[in-house]
């Protein structure tokens, strides 16, 4: 026997998919996710295709899709879609990322040689104060 989905308020849906109730509200202001049915009451209810399009874009959002980005998948998705299209905007994504991891290296390599600067003690005299001044001055942000 097929299992019913059940609607779900937004605090239901909120636990379900672990975003936060005003983030749920966001979306829907912003039409990433389409407004909900509501009960006489004038409580949003969630089926099952709701619930499911938030778990996708929270799954995306974790991925560190922009905004526009699961907007675009969306729209995809929402259409005829192909798998080259998708494609496409996960290739670019991971452009994005294997800039920010290099990014990241060359951070952790400035600080590492920061903190090796660093003798430590109780002087307010700091290698690594220093060297964040001298950054500054020669136009490193």
């Amino acid at each position: 026997m097929a299992k019913k989905c059940v609607a779900l308020s937004i605090g239901g849906l909120s636990k379900l998919t672990g975003c936060n109730i005003e983030t749920i509200r966001y979306y829907e202001k912003i039409s990433l996710m389409p407004a909900p049915t509501r009960t006489e009451g004038g409580h949003r209810e969630y089926q099952e295709s709701l619930q499911k399009r938030l778990m996708f874009i929270c799954k995306a959002r974790r991925l560190g899709f922009t905004l526009g980005e699961v907007r675009n998948l969306l729209e995809l998705t929402d259409g005829d879609y192909s798998c080259d299209e998708v494609k496409q905007v996960v290739l670019g994504h991971l452009h994005v990322v294997r800039n920010k991891i290099d990014e990241l290296v060359r951070l952790e390599s400035s600080l590492e040689s920061m903190a090796a600067q660093c003798t430590g003690g109780g002087l307010p005299n700091c290698a690594a104060i220093d060297s964040l001044f001298e950054m500054t001055l020669q136009g490193i942000t």
